[in-house]
């Protein structure tokens, strides 16, 4: 059965944050109101509301050498739409945070890009070489 994912994040403007993910994600806006906004990132429910910046200590962890955000939200995308979304994001000038290859050669192999919101938080896209591998160990 495919299911919907939720998170529900708060964000420091909502004006922005339904701008960044409409204009350059391009992601659809749904139910909406002066201080939140549902945003449909692939079929999935991301609820911002205007409340102020997300805490968090641990910013990053070192991954094979790669230093990754600790908290990040993000989708799994076939390698042609991955592609696609990367190279719209480059027209934009979105910045790209980091583009890289974990796992090569290993189960679970796969390729992911980084950018960030208006909330400084992070938007991973990820794309597995064998996407039976998704949850391999």
């Amino acid at each position: 059965m495919a299911t919907q994912f939720h998170l529900a994040l708060p964000c420091i403007s909502i004006n922005k944050t339904r701008m960044f993910y409409k204009d350059m994600l391009g992601a659809e806006i749904g139910r909406s109101d002066v201080k939140w906004a549902d945003v449909n990132l692939f079929e999935h429910q991301l609820t911002f509301t205007e409340c102020g910046p997300f805490k968090f200590d641990c910013r990053s962890y070192n991954f094979n050498g790669d230093i990754l955000p600790s908290f990040h939200l993000g989708v799994i995308l076939q390698k042609d739409n991955w592609d696609k979304m990367f190279e719209e994001l480059n027209s934009k000038n979105v910045p790209i945070t980091s583009n890289v290859k974990f796992l090569e050669n290993k189960i679970g192999e796969h390729q992911s890009f980084f950018v960030k919101d208006p909330n400084e938080y992070m938007v991973e896209f990820k794309c597995f070489n064998n996407s039976s591998e998704v949850f391999k160990s």
